[in-house]
């Protein structure tokens, strides 16, 4: 493997700070959290604005926002990838059928992130957006999507962890609470939370499978408390795997 080089990865830092909080920064800002020497990252601010990857807000002099070629990028790979396309189709198809959110994510370490969204068509709902990343043992498409890794690999990801960070009252906080979740999962083949990614909000996620069987995503579906109960639980669960169920078949999965 080459080396990396300092200035990519440093720019690539400061575009990754742009999927925080509402979007825009200032160069005081990203020198704050970046710890970078100030002479730099104006240097960095300046290239990446120069190429279009950051462009400034008109409206807030000296904050800058996401620039048009980051979105072209965007575009050309979600072109490219099958998985959002189709599911996003899918997703909209399950949603239709139960009124509820509908989300599908893939794993990237310890987080999930979420490629395909469609919103309920009820009045209180789940507020989310695709892009979004969350801890993954956190919601249920996280367990769904941790539960499948390879144990040995699995471990590796947890390694040097005791504690978790919680994103709500309800959240699991640690590795020996996850290992036992996930053992469920597992066993019962969907995976679910209540209230612990939003103390409003309870979840149920379905496995999503490639050509060769592997996991590569979660579909999920997403219902206010106040919508929630045990009987509800179930039919979103058979749903959420008749839906997952599909969009593995459209990525090319057969069942035996």
């Amino acid at each position: 493997m080459g080396r990396r080089v300092p200035a990519v990865s440093r720019a690539l830092d400061i575009l990754e700070l742009f999927l925080e909080g509402n979007g825009t920064l200032s160069a005081p800002e990203i020198t704050r959290r970046l710890q970078l020497p100030r002479t730099t990252v104006h240097e960095l601010v300046t290239t990446l604005a120069a190429r279009s990857y950051l462009t400034p807000v008109p409206e807030q002099p000296g904050r800058y926002r996401l620039g048009v070629r980051t979105y072209q990028l965007g575009s050309r790979y979600a072109e490219g990838l099958d998985l959002a396309a189709e599911g996003q189709q899918v997703a909209r198809a399950v949603a239709e059928t139960c009124g509820e959110t509908v989300h599908v994510a893939v794993l990237e370490h310890l987080d999930v992130i979420y490629i395909a969204k469609v919103d309920s068509t009820h009045a209180v709902r789940m507020v989310s957006a695709t892009g979004r990343r969350l801890p993954a043992h956190c919601t249920a498409v996280g367990k769904m999507l941790l539960a499948s890794l390879d144990p040995g690999e699995l471990s590796a990801r947890l390694a040097g962890r005791s504690e978790l960070p919680a994103m709500t009252e309800h959240s699991l906080t640690t590795v020996e609470a996850l290992e036992k979740e996930l053992a469920a999962v597992r066993r019962d083949g969907t995976a679910g939370e209540q209230r612990e990614s939003n103390p409003d909000v309870s979840c149920v996620a379905a496995p999503v499978r490639d050509h060769g069987g592997q996991v590569v995503a979660a579909l999920s579906i997403s219902v206010p408390m106040i919508r929630w109960n045990e009987e509800r639980q179930a039919e979103l669960r058979e749903l959420a795997l008749r839906g997952a169920a599909e969009l593995s078949a459209r990525l090319g999965h057969r069942t035996a």
